[in-house]
C-alpha cells in the first residue's frame, strides 16, 4: 500500500506535485523549479527519477539541519545544499535506488 501511495505521487501533475511539496516540506514553487532545473542539469533526466530525489533531498534536509522545522534556504544555501547532498549521498548517482539506499541507511543512525 505504502508502494503504490509513492509511486502515485511521482505521477502527478507537475502542479500538484509542487503543492504537495508546498505544504509538506513548506518549499514554494520557485524552489521547487530550481532543484528541479539542478538536478536535470546534472544529468537525472528523467521525471520519476529527479522527483524522488527531490522527495529525498527534502528529507534529508529535515533530518540533518532542521531537525524537522521549516527548510529554511538563505542567499545560495540552496545549491550549496544540493552540491553537498548530492555529493555525499551519492558520490555517483546513477540511479535512484542508490540513492535511496544510501538516505534509508542514513535514516536508520
Amino acid at each position: 500500500m505504502m508502494e503504490s501511495q509513492s509511486e502515485e505521487i511521482l505521477h502527478m501533475p507537475d502542479l500538484l506535485f509542487a503543492k504537495l511539496c508546498e505544504v509538506k516540506y513548506e518549499i514554494n514553487k520557485g524552489v521547487y523549479n530550481t532543484i528541479d532545473s539542478w538536478l536535470y542539469k546534472k544529468g537525472l533526466s528523467q521525471i520519476l527519477e529527479r522527483r524522488k530525489t527531490i522527495l529525498s533531498f527534502f528529507k534529508y534536509i529535515r533530518l540533518t539541519e532542521n531537525q524537522g522545522k521549516k527548510v529554511k534556504f538563505g542567499p545560495g544555501g540552496l545549491i550549496t545544499r544540493l552540491e553537498h547532498f548530492y555529493g555525499t549521498t551519492s558520490r555517483t548517482i546513477q540511479s535512484y535506488s542508490d540513492l535511496n539506499r544510501d538516505y534509508l541507511r542514513y535514516a536508520e543512525k
